[in-house]
C-alpha cells in the first residue's frame, strides 16, 4: 500500500508486512519492461545479474492449434520487407500458392528473434539500423521475488519509506472531505493511523482500498477466460543451455509454461477448475518438467477481469488490486508498469482533477481490453476437439472487439487494431498464422504476383535471417560474460 502526502516535495511511504506472502509467478516479461527499467534508471547488467535473468525472443507455443503444432511468438520485425507499401505476410501468402512445396518457409521463419531462439542464440541488437542483427528486440526472464528487493533497495535509497505493517481498517473522509469515493486515512493493526492525499492500492487479488472500502464494481471475464487455477513449482536450472524464450505448451485443460532462469526454472500450469481437478493439474505440471522439481507445487487461484476504474476518488489500484489476466502472453508485470507510467503522466494535484482521472481511467480500460482479446484469441483460434475445455472456448461467443479483429484478419490479412494497441501486426501474425487462420484473401496489390517468383524472394529472407542468427553467440556464453549471477544460496 502506498501513500503519497503532495507538498513542494513529494513524500512517499510502503506499508508492507512480511507476513504476507505475494503472487511473484510473473518472472517472464515482454519487450516494454526495458523502457520502463530505463525510465527508472536501471543498469541493464547489474539488474540481471541481481535477478538472476536471462534474455528472452518470444514465446514457444505447443498444441495450441492443434496437437504436435509449434510456433514462436517473436519480439521484432521481419528479417526485410519485398514492398514498401503490402506487409510481408501477405507476399508469405502468395508464395504459398507456389505448390506448397515441403521446404517453404514457415511465417516464423521471416524473423530473426525465431531463429536465434530455436538456436539458442543471443547477442545486443546491432543499433546500426541497415544490420539484418537490428530487426529483433528482446525482454528478460527473472525471479520476481529478487525484482521486488531489488527495485525495493533503489527505491528506499532514494526516498522513500518502508512501514513494516498490516492494514486492519480505512477511515473515509469527514467534514469538507464528506465524500464516499475519498480515503483519508489507513488504520494498522498497531492503531496507527496513516493520513495521505493519494492512495496507491497495489494489495493484490484482496483490493482493501479499491475493491474492499470503495466497493469499485468488478467486470468478470472467466466467461470468455475459464482458466481459474494456477500451479507455481521450480525445478533445477537448464544444464546444457539456457533457452532464450518462455515455453507455454497447452494441455487438455489448460496450458504450462517454462521459464529458464540463470539459477533455476519457473513452471507452472493454469487451468480450468471446472474442467479438471487440481489433482490431476498437479500430476500433468510435474510429468512434464524438463528438470527435477525442487519444491512442492503452490496452488493459486483467481478470477479473470478487472475493476471497472482503477481511478476512484483519491485511491488507485495498481496490478492484482485493479485486475487480473492469465500470464499467457506475459503481460502482469507490463500491465502494473503500464499504469505507473500513466500515473505518472496523469499525477494528480491535492484536487484530484476528475478529468485526469477519466482520462486515466480510460487508457488503462483499453489496454485491459486489447491485452484480454489478445489472450482469448490463443484460446478461440484452435482447431482443437480433444477434451471438453478446448471444445469450449473453441465455441464461445467472444467480444465483439475480437470478433471484429478476426472478421477483417479472415476476410483479407487485413489487422485492424489500433496503433496503440500493446501487440502489433508481428505479434497478432505469429498468432494466427502460427495456429492456423488463414486468410480467405491478400492484398489486391500482391494478388497478381507471380507465386514462383514470390515464393524465391521468400525463401531468400528466410536464408538471410537463419545466416544473420547463426553468427550470434550462445544465449549461455553471452550471459556469462555479460551479466553472470552469483551462485544461488
Amino acid at each position: 500500500m502506498l501513500a503519497t502526502t503532495l507538498s513542494r516535495d513529494t513524500q512517499i511511504q510502503l506499508v508492507e508486512s512480511d507476513a504476507i506472502g505475494i503472487v511473484g509467478v510473473g518472472e517472464a516479461t515482454i519487450p516494454p519492461i526495458r523502457q520502463f527499467n530505463r525510465f527508472i534508471g536501471l543498469d541493464e547488467r547489474e539488474f540481471m545479474k541481481a535477478t538472476q535473468a536471462t534474455f528472452k525472443l518470444g514465446i514457444e507455443f505447443h498444441n495450441w492449434g492443434a496437437i504436435g503444432d509449434r510456433y514462436i511468438h517473436q519480439f521484432g520485425y521481419v528479417g526485410r520487407e519485398i514492398d514498401a507499401i503490402v506487409k510481408l505476410h501477405h507476399w508469405w501468402m502468395v508464395g504459398r500458392l507456389a505448390g506448397g512445396a515441403a521446404d517453404y518457409p514457415a511465417w516464423e521463419d521471416m524473423f530473426l528473434a525465431k531463429s536465434a531462439a530455436r538456436a539458442g542464440r543471443f547477442a545486443l541488437p546491432d543499433p546500426s539500423p541497415q544490420s539484418p542483427l537490428s530487426r529483433y528486440t528482446y525482454a528478460y526472464h527473472f525471479d520476481a521475488h529478487l525484482y521486488g528487493k531489488y527495485l525495493r533497495t533503489i527505491a528506499e535509497a532514494r526516498g522513500v519509506k518502508r512501514l513494516e505493517g498490516r492494514i486492519s481498517s480505512v477511515r473515509k473522509g469527514s467534514g469538507e472531505d464528506v465524500a464516499e469515493d475519498r480515503i483519508a486515512a489507513v488504520v494498522l493493526d498497531d492503531g496507527r493511523e496513516l493520513e495521505a492525499d493519494l492512495f496507491i492500492d497495489c494489495s493484490g487479488f484482496r483490493s482493501l482500498l479499491l475493491g474492499g472500502a470503495l466497493d469499485e464494481p468488478f467486470d468478470d471475464w472467466s466467461h470468455w477466460l475459464p482458466a481459474d487455477r494456477a500451479l507455481a513449482v521450480p525445478s533445477a536450472r537448464e544444464t546444457s543451455s539456457i533457452a532464450p524464450f518462455t515455453k507455454a505448451t497447452a494441455h487438455n485443460v489448460g496450458w504450462q509454461w517454462r521459464i529458464p532462469l540463470q539459477h533455476r526454472t519457473g513452471n507452472g500450469h493454469v487451468f480450468a477448475s471446472a474442467f479438471g481437478t487440481e489433482g490431476d493439474a498437479e500430476q500433468r505440471l510435474l510429468a512434464a518438467l524438463d528438470t527435477p522439481a525442487l519444491d512442492t507445487p503452490r496452488l493459486l487461484k483467481f478470477q479473470a477481469g478487472r475493476r471497472r476504474n482503477a481511478w476512484v476518488g483519491n485511491v488507485i489500484g495498481i496490478g492484482l488490486a485493479a485486475g487480473f489476466l492469465e500470464p499467457l502472453e506475459s503481460t502482469s508485470i507490463h500491465l502494473v508498469q503500464s499504469a505507473l507510467e500513466s500515473l505518472i503522466e496523469h499525477f494528480p494535484s491535492r484536487r484530484m482533477d476528475p478529468l485526469m482521472r477519466d482520462r486515466f481511467n480510460l487508457l488503462a480500460a483499453e489496454e485491459w481490453e486489447r491485452v484480454r482479446d489478445f489472450i482469448i484469441a490463443h484460446y478461440k483460434v484452435t482447431g482443437r476437439s480433444d477434451s471438453d475445455f478446448w471444445n469450449h472456448v473453441r465455441t464461445m461467443d467472444i467480444p465483439a472487439s475480437l470478433a471484429e479483429t478476426l472478421e477483417y484478419w479472415e476476410e483479407s490479412g487485413f489487422l485492424s487494431v489500433h496503433k496503440g494497441h500493446l501487440f502489433q501486426l508481428g505479434s497478432w501474425s505469429a498468432l494466427l498464422l502460427g495456429q492456423g487462420l488463414y486468410p480467405r484473401g491478400v492484398h489486391a496489390l500482391a494478388n497478381r504476383a507471380d507465386p514462383v517468383q514470390i515464393a524465391g524472394q521468400i525463401r531468400a529472407i528466410a536464408a538471410e535471417v537463419d545466416q544473420a542468427a547463426q553468427s550470434l553467440p550462445l544465449h549461455a556464453d553471452f550471459i556469462s560474460r555479460y551479466c553472470p549471477a552469483p551462485a544461488a544460496d
